[in-house]
């Protein structure tokens, strides 16, 4: 029986989250302890049939809604793939990656799907990053509404990258870091609903522009100036620049308590800088921190409340 594996990492946003929405730079990098992993084997029974055990699914691809993104991305490579059926297929999803926690589980799932799918069907140019990143978008427009294009960047490309959303192309550079860079991500334990908190910032936006215009351009600063200081392997600098990135989150109302608490701790426990990463309300924290602080902070962000840490390295 024929067998495909493929996987797609998890992710966290640097710097410039909400902004890059509006257009402004972002910086995100993919968090490889935790991955989206999809297997697709050859089937008995006519149909695509889609297993996702960690959230209890089990659906027929013929019998999916259109708004099952997962489904969607079966169609959507199928349709590039111009085949008019699919042979019998079992896809199985398993991901490690906590869901609605900012760390781009949907994305990393739809990608490693995509990735599988086209590679067991002999599609190569279809496996290929530049389309699972672009067909990886495309779902995620189901989860998501108008997505920057960030997250299926990231872990279509597995590597940190500055971003700018622009029409007709996004401009993608992958970025050189100038020395190793330690992260801790710190989940909350809340789920955040990106969609939910990325319209209710545009609402905002809308009603209030001479207050979240001005919000956003600083986030985009903050990102260009975050860029050289990764490039030059200046943490110092890179912490600052996530705590000033924070309190502007804090402005545009996407942290809580929860998120507070975690980033307060974590600077006083030692990190260079913290921040909340993602769409906010809930989800993830990261501490940027020395290789010899990693374990104190780790304890104390534990101590604070964080249900799981996860320890990354950019280099």
């Amino acid at each position: 029986m024929g067998r495909t594996t493929a996987s797609a990492p998890g992710k966290v946003i640097l710097y410039g989250e909400h902004a890059v929405v509006y257009g402004y730079p972002a910086i995100a990098a993919p968090v490889t302890q935790v991955r989206a992993t999809v297997t697709v084997c050859d089937g008995d029974t006519p149909g695509v049939r889609l297993l996702a055990p960690d959230v209890g699914r089990d659906v027929w691809v013929a019998d999916a809604r259109e708004d099952d993104a997962l489904a969607a991305a079966v169609r959507l490579v199928q349709q590039r793939a111009g085949l008019e059926e699919l042979p019998p297929l079992v896809i199985h999803l398993e991901s490690t990656i906590p869901i609605a926690g900012g760390l781009g589980s949907g994305a990393a799932s739809a990608a490693a799907v995509i990735r599988a799918l086209a590679m067991h069907l002999q599609q190569v140019e279809l496996s290929s990053d530049a389309a699972v990143c672009d067909l990886t978008y495309l779902v995620e427009r189901i989860h998501h509404g108008t997505p920057s294009g960030i997250d299926n960047t990231v872990v279509a490309y597995e590597r940190p990258v500055y971003f700018v959303r622009r029409h007709p192309e996004n401009r993608i550079e992958p970025l050189v870091v100038g020395r190793p860079v330690h992260l801790l991500v710190g989940d909350t334990g809340l789920r955040s609903a990106t969609h939910a908190v990325v319209s209710d910032v545009r609402r905002r936006w809308q009603e209030e522009p001479e207050r979240f215009a001005p919000l956003f351009a600083a986030c985009g600063a903050i990102a260009e100036e975050a860029r050289t200081a990764l490039e030059a392997g200046d943490l110092a600098r890179l912490g600052t620049l996530m705590d000033e990135n924070h309190r502007r989150l804090q402005e545009m109302t996407v942290s809580d308590p929860a998120l507070d608490r975690l980033v307060a701790v974590a600077r006083d426990a030692g990190a260079l800088g913290a921040k909340l990463s993602g769409a906010g309300r809930g989800g993830n924290m990261i501490a940027l921190v020395e290789s010899e602080q990693i374990e104190e902070v780790r304890q104390a962000l534990l101590s604070a409340g964080a249900v799981q840490i996860l320890a990354s390295v950019l280099a």
